[in-house]
């Protein structure tokens, strides 16, 4: 395979021109290249409200590099970002009230409808005010719960810092397109699930160095250009906070809720509660909140070991009037079976983990089937 550099490239760009004079590459609108294999991304970032105008240029973008030798799948995606005025709201504008509820027969303030993804019944975010506490664990998990329920089942990674799903499930290589010279991508399969990441485009030891914008256009594109298949329910594993990712989605997609995870100790607990908020104030419903590391059993004494505490998160769900979905205990054998591709409900789905996931899927499933009768219209983000 021939050698794709950065150079060539940026070369291959310097030959596309810009409607003011100079090409692209000199005006500045590439962003940080990214090459995986024979795959090349990169984004334009155009004015605000430029974009329509500048599809023909990134379709000759796109042209030029494909037809460097060796390079494989192009994607091209325009960003554009909005001027601080335009981006906030004017701070006359209401707050939605606590409950994340708009009054009777009124739209929230600014709202826009979002549009549902072909393919995809219901869209779920599991989603975390910090890493390290499982999330991506529950959410493959949770989502083989579902699948076990007799849904077809689809799980995206919408973290492009740092995606772990093809590690969780032990899938390599890239997706395909539907037909040649497509843009949308047949999703990978993993244990029977529909499943779509970053990962499959981007070696694992390769960082992704890409601002807000293109993270955004990455996540539409990985939701819009996917030939999702009679999906039932779509998990999304969201990154861990309260950013870009998560607000685009939550604007853009008819969500039918979010699972917040977090482990008991306080400071945990602390930034799962400004994660719940976030969606909340979004007006996503919040299904629940799932305590994960909530003990630990000693395989030899069988003595229990609360090591982060226990029962801070069922305390946050009743003070915070949301469901409590379960408590996942600490376990030696879910770590080793994660890390290696082998998720407990696909491997051991007679274990006392693999019962606690299927239990909150029914829980998450009971709720999103009498949650989601009719479409939400996705609010603007208010600023006070």
């Amino acid at each position: 395979m021939a050698d794709i550099s950065k150079d060539k490239i940026l070369a291959a760009l310097r030959q596309v021109a810009h409607p003011a004079g100079d090409d692209i590459v000199s005006r500045g609108l590439v962003s940080e290249i990214v090459t995986a294999g024979n795959n090349v991304m990169f984004a334009l970032n155009v004015g605000d409200g430029d974009a329509k105008a500048f599809e023909p240029i990134r379709k000759a973008a796109e042209q030029a590099v494909s037809a460097l030798d060796g390079v494989g799948k192009v994607m091209v995606a325009l960003t554009a970002e909005k001027a601080p005025s335009q981006q906030a709201p004017t701070p006359q504008q209401p707050a939605s009230p606590p409950g994340g509820t708009a009054p009777q027969g009124e739209q929230p303030q600014g709202a826009q409808r979002s549009v549902g993804v072909p393919g995809v019944k219901h869209i779920i975010a599991v989603a975390s005010g910090k890493g390290g506490v499982g999330k991506s664990t529950t959410a493959v998990n949770l989502a083989l719960g579902l699948q076990s329920l007799g849904l077809k089942t689809g799980v995206l990674d919408a973290d492009i810092y740092g995606p772990s799903l093809p590690r969780l499930l032990a899938l390599t290589g890239r997706p395909e397109p539907v037909e040649p010279g497509s843009r949308i991508l047949k999703p990978m399969d993993g244990y029977g699930l529909q499943v779509m990441s970053i990962g499959f485009m981007v070696e694992e030891d390769t960082p992704v160095i890409w601002r807000g914008p293109m993270v955004m256009s990455a996540l539409q594109q990985m939701l819009r250009e996917v030939a999702w298949q009679d999906v039932d329910i779509l998990v999304v594993d969201m990154p861990p906070g309260t950013g870009d990712a998560q607000l685009t989605l939550a604007q853009q997609t008819p969500l039918a809720g979010a699972v917040i995870v977090s482990t008991p100790q306080d400071l945990a607990l602390i930034d799962a509660r400004k994660g719940l908020n976030m969606f909340r104030r979004v007006e996503v419903p919040v299904l629940g909140i799932v305590e994960n590391m909530s003990y630990f059993t000693c395989s030899n004494c069988g003595e229990r070991h609360e090591i982060f505490g226990h029962g801070g998160a069922r305390a946050e769900a009743e003070k915070l009037g949301v469901t409590f979905l379960g408590e996942v205990p600490l376990d030696v054998d879910v770590r080793a079976r994660s890390d290696s591709g082998q998720p407990v409900v696909a491997t051991a789905p007679d274990s006392q983990h693999a019962m606690i996931y299927r239990q909150i899927a029914e829980l998450v499933w009971a709720s999103v089937s009498g949650e989601t009768a009719q479409k939400r219209a996705a609010p603007r983000i208010v600023v006070e």
